[in-house]
C-alpha cells in the first residue's frame, strides 16, 4: 500500500481567443519580433551564482519572452491535417520569481502557454488559459497582484502581434 497522499480540487478557468485577419506567417514574425527568445546564458549565471549579473541582464529584457516552442501542426501531418500550429511558452523569469517565492507551485504554469492555430477555413489566432485565473488559484494577494499585470502584458503583447 503507498504512503501518499493525493488529493484534487476543481478551479475555474478562463480561456482567452485573439483573432487576427492577418496571415498566419506574419502574426508568427511579429510575435517573434516583440518577445525574443531569451536568453539562455542568463540561466547559466544563476547556476554559476552570478545572480547580480543575471538580475542586471533580465532587467535589460522586454517585458515577456519566448521560452520555447513546439510545432504541433507538424504533428498533426501524422493525421493528415496540414494545419499550422505552434506552442509557445511566453513569460518573464522575474515575474515567475515574484510569484513562486510567495507560492513555489506557481512555477507549475509559468511560463504560459500560447497556442497560435490556424483553424479549419484559415483563420489565425492566439489561445491561452487567462493568468489571474490560472494562478487565482493559490489564495494569494502577492501572486494575483503579480498575474494580473502578466494578465496585462500578454493581452498587450498578443494584440499588437495579431493587428
Amino acid at each position: 500500500m503507498a504512503n501518499a497522499l493525493y488529493s484534487t480540487r476543481t478551479i475555474l478557468i478562463e480561456h482567452v481567443t485573439i483573432k487576427s485577419i492577418k496571415p498566419f506567417e506574419e502574426v508568427r514574425a511579429k510575435l517573434v519580433a516583440l518577445a525574443p527568445r531569451i536568453d539562455d546564458g542568463i540561466f547559466t549565471l544563476l547556476r554559476y551564482g552570478e545572480s547580480t549579473r543575471a538580475l542586471r541582464e533580465l532587467e535589460a529584457c522586454p517585458p515577456l519572452t519566448i521560452f520555447g516552442q513546439r510545432d504541433h501542426g507538424a504533428l498533426l501531418a501524422i493525421a493528415g491535417l496540414t494545419r499550422r500550429s505552434i506552442q509557445y511558452d511566453i513569460g518573464n523569469p522575474l515575474t515567475a520569481s515574484k510569484m513562486t517565492r510567495h507560492q513555489l507551485s506557481a512555477v507549475l504554469y509559468a511560463p504560459i502557454r500560447v497556442l497560435l492555430r490556424e483553424d479549419g477555413d484559415g483563420g489565425v489566432g492566439f489561445e491561452y488559459d487567462r493568468p489571474a485565473s490560472v494562478f487565482g488559484q493559490f489564495g494569494s494577494e502577492e501572486v494575483n497582484t503579480v498575474a494580473q499585470q502578466l494578465d496585462r502584458d500578454l493581452q498587450t503583447l498578443l494584440e499588437a502581434a495579431a493587428n
